[in-house]
């Protein structure tokens, strides 16, 4: 059963971040640039939010906001919700689903070693059926 580790082995630990005094615009900016629906809000080493599309479209364009005038830590997700390298995908997509969030932090000993989104999750576990799927049919088709 893969683990958190085993993704972020496959895809890479790169993790894009913003500093909470950032501008909205500016956090927008580097997600479009990056190809990325959300940012880790450090400070230093530590984590202290996540900035995703949904913050933006819910906290800022519904609300009528400047992303030029507000700072990302006006509306960042300050309540984290982050794996370990352990967790299984099966426990990631558990605390995805449960705190309904698209983007998670894994997190060893205190550092952010990167982040899985909910396609990397759902990505592997397409894999795994697919090898299941081609295991169980070299087993009909040969015997063995």
């Amino acid at each position: 059963m893969k683990k958190a580790r085993n993704i972020l082995e496959s895809k890479g630990n790169e993790v894009y971040s913003v500093e909470s005094e950032s501008t909205v615009l500016d956090a927008i900016g580097l997600m479009a640039e990056k190809e990325i629906g959300a940012l880790l809000v450090m400070n230093g080493t530590s984590l202290d939010g996540v900035f995703s599309e949904r913050d933006y479209t819910r906290k800022v364009v519904l609300r009528g906001k400047s992303s030029r005038k507000t700072a990302v830590r006006e509306i960042m997700t300050s309540e984290v919700v982050v794996a370990k390298p352990d967790h299984t995908v099966e426990e990631c997509m558990a605390l995805m689903t449960d705190k309904r969030c698209r983007h998670l932090p894994v997190v060893e000993e205190g550092n952010v070693i990167g982040v899985l989104s909910i396609g990397d999750l759902v990505k592997t576990i397409i894999e795994d059926q697919q090898f299941q799927i081609e295991q169980l049919e070299s087993y009909i088709t040969t015997g063995y």
